[in-house]
């Protein structure tokens, strides 16, 4: 365990031989059901630090847990084919992670397109789930929330600092998080962009681009309710922004509807995708990962 991390930076990897990165956190041989964290599309492990931290080091049950970073983000290599930046190859990369690290079952937190990963796992590879926590993303996604997010990724402007980063940042999503105030933006900054070369640079791929480009967002997206209901036998909690333009409320009250032990929760103030952080979203998730440990046993 790196002391100044907090966790410990693993180097697997995938079925093709492209080097992925994991961050593990927690005791190796820890007795409680391990966590297993997966980022949006355009994100990093770094997101799940806080809630890593306080699960893997909560003292009277200490916890393993791992955040991935995705082929072509954070410090996961970049492939030379961005059509490989798939969420078919994607799941192929989770499973390759979980066998190489030992975890036979677990509890999973995924935002946005990690979300959608959980519940392609959950029909490929159903006996690995024991929980789901999904952060602002469900069976149904609404268009408007993917033509913002392809609006921005690959295209935003390189900040001199990420003091300029967070204003860009500010600018470009107030409206999901009018609470947020300078240090929230500062933290977001630094997990946008990341030192590369003396200079600020995106900490993704930027041919992720290409990806939403492909998709035709004049025709129906997939609706993906039978790949929930793979999820029917273990505990749920589903998050909502009460911004959030990717996952509507409709579609929150339906899971909650659908789902025999789905518990539905929106964030105050939050867009896509919430922070997950904070004592309470914390506490929210610790209830389900208990929940889920319960059932298990």
């Amino acid at each position: 365990m790196d002391a100044d991390t907090g966790f410990r930076p693993l180097f697997l990897s995938a079925r093709d031989g492209l080097k992925l990165h994991v961050r593990d956190y927690g005791p190796l041989a820890a007795r409680a059901l391990p966590v297993v964290c997966l980022p949006g599309l355009a994100r990093t492990a770094a997101d799940f630090h806080e809630l890593a931290m306080a699960l893997a080091g909560d003292p009277a049950q200490p916890r393993r847990v791992l955040a991935l970073d995705y082929r072509g983000r954070g410090r996961s290599e970049y492939d030379r084919d961005w059509r490989n930046y798939d969420i078919r190859v994607e799941l192929d990369d989770v499973m390759q992670v979980l066998a190489a690290t030992g975890i036979e079952e677990a509890a999973f937190v995924g935002t946005s397109r990690g979300g959608l990963l959980t519940m392609a796992l959950a029909v490929a590879r159903p006996s690995v789930i024991r929980g789901v926590v999904f952060n602002d993303v469900g069976p149904v996604i609404d268009a408007r929330g993917l033509l913002r997010i392809r609006g921005y990724v690959g295209k935003l402007p390189t900040p001199r600092s990420f003091a300029e980063g967070a204003e860009i940042l500010k600018r470009l999503s107030d409206q999901q998080f009018p609470l947020f105030g300078d240090a929230e933006w500062e933290i977001m900054a630094r997990r946008t962009w990341t030192q590369r070369n003396g200079a600020l640079a995106p900490d993704y791929d930027p041919r992720l681009l290409k990806t939403l480009e492909e998709l035709d967002l004049e025709a129906p997206l997939p609706v993906l309710w039978p790949y929930f209901a793979a999820l029917n036998n273990v505990p749920v909690l589903a998050i909502r922004g009460e911004n959030s333009d990717l996952l509507a409320e409709q579609t929150l009250t339906e899971m909650g509807q659908r789902h025999p032990h789905c518990e539905i929760f929106t964030a105050p103030g939050q867009g896509h995708a919430p922070l997950l952080g904070s004592r309470d979203m914390t506490r929210r998730i610790g209830k389900l990962i208990a929940r889920a440990e319960k059932r298990a046993a």
